[in-house]
């Protein structure tokens, strides 16, 4: 397997390519992850089973999509395959290291310029894609409000009745998103869409890095309300926002809506508590 990788890897560069080092690196709860090196070059590579071939090929869509905008660094993919049972996809190797204040400042900047790329003026995606491995709908429309309502909290709530879940009836839940958010008509922004603290990083040099993107075009608030979610940010990535693109005042009302998406979507993925948190959201609502 590692042979066929190696070789896709020099027909995408179009350099020789041969592993002289693969170690075993932390690929998220999804995946496995894996350093290849060879002579003076490495590669971040990420496994599933062959059938997760779509999933990589969304999220090298996805990187490259962000990496087009020019506003924030994101890794570069080379390229997706399957080799035997196994599918990958083959990303640079970044070497990450502590940020500093002004790097996530920079990181906040960084993300409210992504956040402003002009785009379709649609909410939606070009395919639907993954967050975790729960699908994730992304069907164009026009109105934010039937978009979260539907393909956002609807689906998680289908998805967590069949899981067992003791939830309200999903359309009763989806009636009342899609009034929170009746008046609410935000510019589509190309959203990072899974951004915790996990998937933000700063290179040695201090540069802000995003990665394992569930991207979509949406309102910015959803990436901001789940930087928020497990902990939060540093300080300074807020001032650094703030000082590009202030947040609307309304902005702390919609947070625990948009976040719900998120816990519904962990008691899918993993159960637990994660069911009484999103029932007691629900409740709020």
């Amino acid at each position: 397997m590692w042979d066929q990788i190696a070789k896709e890897i020099s027909t995408w560069t179009g350099e020789p390519f041969e592993i002289g080092d693969r170690s075993s690196v932390g690929g998220g709860c999804i995946n496995q992850g894996y350093c290849l090196r060879g002579g003076d070059v490495a590669y971040f590579i990420k496994l599933n089973s062959a059938a997760q071939e779509s999933m990589f090929q969304a999220e090298a869509l996805a990187l490259n999509q962000m990496a087009a905008t020019g506003t924030i660094r994101v890794p570069k993919p080379l390229g997706v395959g399957v080799v035997g049972e196994s599918s990958y996809i083959v990303m640079e190797w970044l070497e990450f290291g502590r940020g500093t204040s002004l790097s996530w400042e920079k990181m906040g900047r960084d993300l409210a310029a992504l956040h402003q790329a002009p785009g379709r003026g649609q909410f939606g995606w070009d395919r639907n894609n993954t967050i975790g491995s729960t699908p994730q709908i992304n069907d164009w429309l026009e109105n934010w409000a039937d978009f979260f309502a539907e393909q956002r909290i609807g689906f998680q709530l289908h998805l967590a009745k069949r899981r067992g879940g003791n939830f309200p009836d999903p359309g009763k839940v989806v009636a009342r998103v899609r009034e929170i958010l009746a008046d609410w008509q935000p510019p589509p922004s190309l959203l990072h869409g899974d951004l915790w603290s996990g998937n933000a990083a700063c290179t040695v040099a201090g540069e802000p890095v995003i990665l394992d993107p569930a991207t979509y075009w949406g309102d910015r608030e959803a990436d901001i309300a789940m930087t928020e979610l497990f902990g939060g940010f540093p300080a300074h990535f807020y001032s650094g926002y703030e000082a590009v693109w202030p947040l609307d005042p309304g902005y702390r009302h919609r947070k625990p809506l948009y976040n719900l998406y998120h816990i519904l979507n962990h008691f899918n993925l993993f159960g637990g508590g994660y069911g009484s948190q999103a029932a007691r959201m629900i409740d709020q609502l």
